[in-house]
């Protein structure tokens, strides 16, 4: 490497990649390396013992950021309230992650004097185009250092080559080196067998935040969400902060089968990836708000809205969260949220989420104008009017083609 550094923060996560780039960036930039973990809640089985093996391989510190407020607050409540699904099945899980971390990257490089930020995603996937676009969102003086774009290991096999040649502990064998990403919001799987879309996940083996269906419990759980604005506030009429909330309903989720999806998805630079994603927590609040929605919001901002939840769950993906489109997209959806107030009931049952009844201050359903009866604020015989004139183009155009056609 021509380029020397003296001080390089890089994002550190414990696993096979970074775990080797520790000593990677000593041996090519005589750098001092700076490792920094961002806890988004992917649990204390995920951060004990980073700090120590950290420094024992070549880290002169650690700093774990705690990032899990910001990461529900300011990632996950603004997709749920924008119902922003990725290719009508992702929920964003690493996606909604990713720019917090980066962020957090940027503040400790810039505390530190660092002269570059370093990240172990692979120069196939999405999640380097995340971390780099925050980067220059917020440091665009720095430079990036991407180890798998210019480094002479080829595989995660001549990784964990690399690690035994230099002692370097890992939490993987080559057996059973899944890739994961886990936070508070999701855990995926990728590659190995799940690399053939041919192939039934093995999902006794393969899940950690719940069980299957079919080892789902043989009675339904209930639950009642209650959303404000549209961030949801209460689970079973206990107010809770976001962070407590989705951890309480990943547990009563999972137990239910809740949020398991097998995908393959379009990755930004272009190719099919095949992943199994658990998202129990995530699915129940993006179901329980979308069906509050249905009361509280008109047709046309509803429909509109639709648009605009498929256009951010495309750049939510692509890393573009700190972009003037994504700002403005936002505060319209925060707009609109100003109206989704209330309770939704659930019924939970082997992996299927059930509506149970739903009530808001600000509904706009009136049970006495959508009755089939006679009501006073509807007369029926208005419809033909409005049908005529709506149907107009349509009648004059048979009209004409009855006369062109004799």
């Amino acid at each position: 490497m021509e380029k020397k550094y003296k001080k390089v923060v890089l994002a550190y996560s414990g696993g096979l990649d970074t775990s080797i780039i520790i000593a990677w960036l000593k041996e090519n930039y005589g750098c001092e390396v700076i490792a920094v973990a961002g806890d988004v809640g992917q649990g204390p089985e995920e951060l004990e013992g980073l700090e120590e093996k950290a420094l024992a391989t070549g880290a002169s510190k650690y700093y774990c950021a705690d990032c899990k407020k910001e990461f529900v607050y300011d990632f996950i409540f603004p997709a749920i309230k924008a119902n922003a699904i990725y290719e009508n099945k992702y929920l964003l899980g690493t996606s909604l992650a990713r720019p917090i971390i980066a962020k957090k990257l940027v503040e400790i490089a810039k505390a530190e004097g660092a002269d570059a930020i370093c990240h172990g995603c692979t120069g196939k996937g999405n999640d380097q185009v995340r971390f780099e676009l925050t980067i220059k969102a917020f440091a665009p003086e720095l430079d990036i250092i991407a180890p798998w774009r210019v480094w002479e290991l080829k595989s995660r096999e001549d990784e964990i080559e690399y690690a035994e040649a230099r002692n370097i502990p890992l939490k993987i064998n080559r057996e059973t080196n899944y890739s994961k990403d886990k936070n508070l919001w999701h855990l995926s799987h990728e590659g190995l067998d799940l690399e053939n879309p041919a192939n039934e996940p093995d999902y006794d083996k393969i899940l950690e935040l719940g069980v299957t269906p079919e080892k789902a419990p043989d009675t339904p759980t209930y639950i009642t969400l209650t959303f404000k604005n549209g961030e949801p506030v209460a689970l079973n009429g206990e107010e809770m902060n976001g962070v407590t909330l989705i951890q309480k309903l990943n547990k009563i989720g999972g137990a239910n089968g809740i949020g398991v999806m097998d995908m393959v998805e379009n990755r930004l630079v272009g190719m099919k990836s095949r992943g199994v994603y658990e998202t129990p927590g995530g699915t129940i609040l993006y179901k329980a708000h979308a069906d509050l929605e249905e009361i509280c919001l008109d047709k046309e901002t509803q429909h509109f809205k639709q648009t605009v939840g498929l256009k951010l769950a495309d750049i939510l993906y692509n890393g573009q969260w700190y972009t003037p489109l994504t700002k403005a997209l936002l505060a319209f959806v925060d707009e609109t949220q100003k109206s989704v107030n209330g309770d939704v009931k659930l019924k939970l049952y082997k992996g299927n989420i059930i509506e149970a009844g739903m009530t808001s201050p600000d509904t706009l359903y009136s049970e006495q104008t959508a009755s089939f009866g006679e009501d006073e604020d509807y007369n029926q015989m208005d419809s033909q009017g409005f049908i005529n004139l709506y149907g107009l183009p349509i009648k004059v155009k048979a009209l004409l083609d009855q006369k062109r056609n004799k």
